[in-house]
């Protein structure tokens, strides 16, 4: 198993240890509830050093970005983030991932449990002047996230974080180690930071404690992949393998904003674009339920005595003392305010479908 530049700092902080796509991470510390409410309340540190990275290099790397990805990378330049996707020719999604603009290059950020999948279809579909490099091994990354999170790494840096827009990203140091840092996060909350450094060990080291030293005044927590789920699935962020997958379209996964289908040709956008015209026969939505046990990915969805469609996602949302979800249904059932039912272990769960984000 693989291991982050931050294991041994995880263990000593009491973490408990999982396998997760092939590295061991924490899934928690204190506990998942009162880790969430620190990142909503304050700020927490998550170690994402297991996420993947690639560099596309040359002279046609925006052509080839371009055609990889649905979203539309002409509206970026040099400092800004896209949130994107990829697609199979049928349409059916390789990985949500993250385009940053790097001047004279792009940074492509993919899911961890798809980096060598991802890898081999960029290759695949390489053309012209393009140089990939695949440099996931070599990067630690943290999320910082929270209201204080600023306030915490301001500290840290002679970079003006209140200049960084959301979903823009500068150059800079952190306690003198050249770094990437990242105005975005999984969290949905809007004060929130991603900070990309070198994964030698000692500089690793050195950026947690610098940071949980800057963090103190402010009851810094490290937070766990447990609380990032639930964090995330409160403002509905798609998981890659839950809420869609090699099956699913963007569109059926209601992703159609980051789909732009008038950009010219791209990897699925023929298919995609008869799925739009037939109509969609299912859509991604939101419920809560309506009873103590929580609906899990994987679990089937019914309307009356139809099945409709499986649970995506699902977990406690802390902030709203609640159990919430995602599923997929076929559209005719998919309005909000519809009731559905959700089977669980031989019970039928009663659950309500409700608008997205669950937290405004």
């Amino acid at each position: 198993m693989k291991k982050t530049a931050f294991l041994d700092l995880h263990k000593k902080y009491g973490a408990k240890i999982v396998e997760f796509a092939g590295y061991e991470m924490p899934v928690q510390y204190e506990g998942i509830i009162a880790e969430h409410k620190a990142v909503r309340e304050s700020v927490g540190v998550f170690d994402v050093s297991h996420m993947g990275e690639v560099e596309v290099h040359g002279k046609d790397a925006f052509a080839y970005v371009q055609k990889l990805t649905t979203n539309d990378v002409s509206v970026l330049s040099k400092g800004k983030i896209q949130y994107s996707s990829m697609c199979y020719k049928d349409g059916g999604m390789v990985d949500d991932l993250l385009v940053y603009h790097c001047g004279d290059y792009y940074l492509l950020v993919i899911n961890a449990a798809n980096v060598d999948k991802d890898f081999k279809w960029m290759q695949e579909n390489v053309f012209g002047d393009v140089v990939l490099k695949n440099i996931s091994d070599n990067i630690s990354q943290l999320a910082i996230q929270g209201p204080n999170s600023q306030k915490t790494l301001q500290k840290l840096t002679d970079t003006d974080l209140s200049k960084i827009e959301y979903y823009n990203f500068e150059f800079g140091k952190m306690v003198g180690i050249d770094a990437i840092i990242s105005h975005t996060g999984y969290t949905g909350e809007k004060v929130c930071f991603e900070i990309y450094i070198d994964s030698d060990v000692a500089k690793s080291e050195k950026l947690w404690n610098a940071i949980f030293e800057a963090g103190a005044e402010f009851n810094i927590k490290p937070i766990g992949l447990g609380a990032r789920d639930t964090l995330r699935l409160e403002y509905a962020f798609r998981l890659y393998g839950n809420d869609m997958d090699e099956k699913t379209n963007p569109l059926e996964a209601g992703l159609a904003w980051i789909t732009k289908l008038d950009k010219g040709d791209f990897n699925g956008r023929d298919a995609i674009l008869k799925c739009k015209e037939e109509g969609l026969k299912r859509k991604l939505i939101g419920f809560i339920v309506d009873d103590k046990m929580v609906a899990r990915h994987g679990q089937d969805v019914y309307s009356g005595d139809k099945k409709i469609g499986f649970v995506a996602s699902g977990a406690p949302s802390p902030m709203l003392g609640k159990n919430i979800g995602t599923a997929s249904v076929e559209t005719a059932f998919a309005k909000t305010g519809n009731e559905i039912e959700i089977d669980v272990r031989g019970k039928r769960l009663k659950a309500k479908i409700v608008k997205t984000p669950f937290l405004s």
